[in-house]
């Protein structure tokens, strides 16, 4: 049974989106104060975290950025605000999906089954004829070696680690140079560029990197 983390300071909302999630056959478990939900999720590891950005204690864009530190749990967050900067912000701090008030909470339930779908399908997907050593630091994709340099061979790990996840450039920049070189997102472009040319030549015509507009990059083998 998937267990949902429900992170909404509303009583009444949060009970109710509890009982929708239980009804489909969720396990369902409430949190109202945001300085609890980083400690319960190291120590619970939830399927899905349900993440209000409004909060007492902490704000939730804080929290989705620290739960992406070392977590790839789905994170939706739901919320009152509906501007679109205001979704792209939660976005590039790594949601995966965002619900504004009011909402239905059928369609909320929804949204989380699919969720938990596609990111079964797409590791299954990713899996499929990738395969990388990191101890051996060698990759391998339909059983042809890739030739790639030690930053591609990170960002394609990165990618991989998360399949159907976007990553932020920002992110992707934090873990492709261990030494925290300052370098412009657009050289994550440019690495980008050369791992895609390099997978395309073992898949031609497929291109499995893929671009969100002012977002950043997720990998679908």
């Amino acid at each position: 049974m998937s267990t949902i983390l429900v992170v909404e300071d509303e009583p009444k909302l949060a009970a109710l989106m509890a009982d929708y999630l239980k009804a489909s056959g969720f396990a369902a478990h409430c949190i109202a104060d945001g300085l609890e939900v980083v400690p319960w999720v190291r120590e619970h590891s939830p399927d899905l975290v349900l993440l209000d950005l409004m909060l007492p204690g902490r704000d939730g864009l804080e929290i989705c950025r620290e739960l992406r530190g070392f977590s790839d749990v789905p994170v939706v967050m739901v919320t009152a605000k509906v501007e679109e900067i205001d979704r792209l912000v939660g976005l590039e701090s790594g949601a995966d999906d965002y619900v504004c008030k009011p909402f239905s909470v059928r369609e909320l339930v929804a949204r989380v089954k699919a969720i938990l779908r596609r990111g079964r399908g797409a590791a299954d997907a990713a899996v499929r004829g990738l395969v990388i050593d990191e101890p051996g630091h060698r990759a391998e994709l339909d059983g042809r070696l890739l030739d790639l340099t030690p930053v591609e061979f990170r960002l394609l790990g990165t990618l991989a680690s998360a399949p159907g996840r976007v990553f932020s450039r920002d992110k992707l920049l934090q873990r492709l140079y261990e030494d925290h070189r300052v370098v412009t997102d657009r050289t994550v472009d440019a690495h980008v560029k050369n791992l895609r040319r390099k997978l395309e030549e073992v898949r031609p015509g497929h291109d499995p990197v893929r671009s969100i507009y002012g977002v950043g990059y997720k990998l679908e083998l």
